[in-house]
């Protein structure tokens, strides 16, 4: 099976042509193959395959073989591999609310619909960056899902650990739980994350992150991804803390996540009421797996 390594922002997975190769069993294959150790390396396993609907489908398995909805690093990692290998014709011009137009297009069909992502180009046509129209954030509870009454899960007190914190919760097609506090390389990850990916207020599990505000429209976040750990990078996850930060009136719509792998630039779009997300994808290298 011959298989790409590729990252955004040093959240990486194994990518996997599906309109070449067949995969039975990928819940599987993700778990022996992300193996740092013992197999290629990574967060977990993607496949691009054939979609009815759009370029391409996304699917996305962590690292311990469960399926996630979507994944916001993986998915321009997934623009970058279709345009720069030719798997799909990119479109026309995609326009982002409050700055110039990217040159090209594609859809990726995912758990959380199909999604439009913008495409950068370079002097060698390859893709640098994406762009990808993230959808409108899931506020409701019971549809991120998390089990709390009311409209909206902000600033709601949660004991773990014998500390008492303060949650603000958001769907970007699959959950997260965004803690704000003053310092977070004091925060003690491995111990906080999975207790709280696993609490019983969250019957699907969630993706947790602590985040710390630096500037008016800057924050700094720190990641426990569910069924994979402690990552580099969470795309999806530096959309729902730009949406928590302003729900608690921390910042504005347009801002700066600096995330440990870098940067991505966020705009909760007043006017259509979706989250962009632009940042890099990166192709590290190719290889062949043994079946």
């Amino acid at each position: 099976m011959k298989f790409t390594k590729m990252h955004g922002l040093g959240n990486d997975y194994v990518y996997v042509n599906c309109f070449e190769e067949t995969i039975e069993n990928p819940a599987a294959l993700a778990q022996v193959i992300s193996d740092r150790h013992c197999g290629v390396g990574g967060d977990g396993l993607i496949l691009i395959a054939p979609s009815e609907k759009a370029d391409a489908r996304m699917r996305i398995f962590n690292a311990d073989g469960s399926e996630a909805e979507m994944c916001g690093n993986g998915i321009r990692c997934v623009a970058k591999y279709i345009y720069d290998h030719n798997v799909a014709e990119a479109g026309q011009v995609f326009s982002v609310p409050g700055r110039p137009p990217f040159p090209a297009s594609l859809k990726i069909e995912t758990g959380n619909g199909i999604l439009t992502l913008g495409l950068d180009i370079d002097d060698s046509d390859k893709v640098r960056k994406v762009c990808v129209n993230m959808g409108q954030p899931i506020l409701n509870p019971e549809e991120i899902p998390v089990n709390l009454p009311g409209e909206k899960v902000v600033e709601q007190p949660i004991e773990v650990l014998g500390q008492k914190l303060l949650m603000t919760c958001v769907s970007m097609g699959n959950p997260h739980a965004v803690f704000f506090c003053d310092d977070v390389d004091a925060i003690v990850l491995e111990k906080l994350g999975p207790v709280i990916e696993n609490h019983a207020l969250f019957p699907n599990r969630i993706n947790v992150h602590f985040v710390q505000i630096d500037q008016p429209a800057e924050f700094t976040m720190r990641t426990w991804e569910r069924g994979s750990g402690i990552t580099m990078a969470c795309g999806t996850g530096a959309c729902a803390s730009g949406v928590a930060a302003m729900l608690t009136d921390r910042q504005g719509r347009i801002c700066t996540g600096h995330l440990p792998g870098g940067d991505l630039e966020l705009n909760w779009c007043q006017e259509d009421n979706c989250v962009y997300m632009t940042g890099p994808a990166t192709e590290v290298f190719e290889g062949i797996w043994p079946d």
